[in-house]
């Protein structure tokens, strides 16, 4: 679902981001990626979404070769994955309803079928009764359920989580992280960054620790590792 072969970034002012990154996931994993600020986690997550360019190497998502997609391509890719980030990034101006629903007019869904899935993922994150109201009347974890049914009712084939739990108390961060797990109980892909070390340690996915743009660790059923930190 996802390789990355041999994957360097060196940013223009010559600093290097990541070195020489192998990595595969399958389709259907749950992963967790750690590490400290400067590890490399961000530039990863941007290279996967083609906000930027590797410096060399190769990356496939999804069957498709990333580095090679055309500027016109790139909206299209991105619509094959689900995308949720710490500061949830809602329309301010819209309701719930049309957050979510935002999503599925850009790949142009008929009417109908928007009035179908919309109410349906939003039960699905525990928001049914909150589809009239906007961004500024909800708490922390119901706007960052609202960004992740915007970001699933596509069905996208792949979750990226960019510090999901980073703007969240401790008890919003598990009811999140539970929707993951349901989630990917579905088949999706979860890929999620994350300093959250209760988090990491408690669920017993793979865990991918970065350390100064290199994997150093890569274990099934990992912990969060105090080099990475």
């Amino acid at each position: 679902m996802i390789t990355l072969d041999h994957v360097s970034k060196t940013y223009s002012t010559g600093a290097p981001a990541l070195n020489d990154i192998s990595l595969h996931i399958e389709p259907g994993e749950f992963v967790f990626i750690v590490g400290d600020s400067g590890s490399g986690k961000s530039t990863l997550i941007k290279l996967l979404l083609r906000e930027l360019l590797p410096s060399s190497g190769q990356i496939t998502v999804n069957g498709i070769d990333v580095g090679k997609l055309k500027h016109r391509q790139i909206p299209k890719y991105r619509r094959t994955l689900g995308v949720v980030f710490q500061d949830f990034r809602l329309l301010r101006d819209r309701n719930v309803y049309d957050n979510v629903a935002f999503a599925q007019r850009i790949i142009q869904t008929p009417g109908r079928e928007i009035k179908k899935n919309v109410p349906s993922m939003l039960s699905t994150v525990g928001l049914a009764g909150k589809y009239k109201a906007k961004p500024r009347e909800l708490s922390g974890g119901e706007q960052q359920r609202v960004a992740l049914a915007r970001a699933l009712v596509n069905k996208p084939p792949i979750l990226l989580a960019d510090e999901p739990t980073g703007n969240l108390d401790p008890n919003n961060s598990w009811e999140i992280m539970k929707l993951f797990e349901e989630i990917n109980a579905t088949g999706t892909t979860v890929v999620v960054v994350t300093h959250n070390r209760e988090i990491v340690n408690a669920m017993k996915k793979r865990v991918i620790a970065m350390n100064k743009g290199v994997i150093i660790s890569d274990e099934e059923e990992g912990t969060y590792i105090d080099e990475a930190y």
